[in-house]
């Protein structure tokens, strides 16, 4: 019976042969995946995966950054002035982006 850290699908399975013949499981943590937009969905670029450095080394510095992508946030902004301005109701905008809204509108 495998160890209770093992029997769940977080981790792969590999199947291998060992040099006297045997046949054992190794277990490897799955690679993580790049991030992706929360609108949508494309994958973000300018962002490292790797650890070195701040967090400003590994995400954009402008607003949302790391969360949606350039041409999103641009649609978020341009909706956001919209907003203030009174030329459009919060129910007139999509539900993905209204959150974003929301959040530009507060600050």
């Amino acid at each position: 019976m495998p160890k209770p850290m093992h029997r769940s699908r977080s981790l792969r399975r590999l199947n291998r042969v060992t040099r006297s013949g045997a046949n054992v499981i190794h277990y490897k943590r799955r690679a993580n995946s790049l991030p992706h937009c929360a609108i949508c969905g494309n994958e973000l670029n300018g962002i490292s995966l790797s650890k070195n450095g701040g967090k400003s080394r590994r995400t954009n510095s402008r607003i949302f950054g790391g969360v949606l992508c350039s041409g999103c946030s641009a649609e978020v902004v341009k909706l956001g002035s919209r907003v203030e301005n009174g030329e459009m109701r919060l129910n007139d905008i999509g539900i993905k982006q209204r959150m974003y809204v929301l959040q530009l509108v507060a600050h």
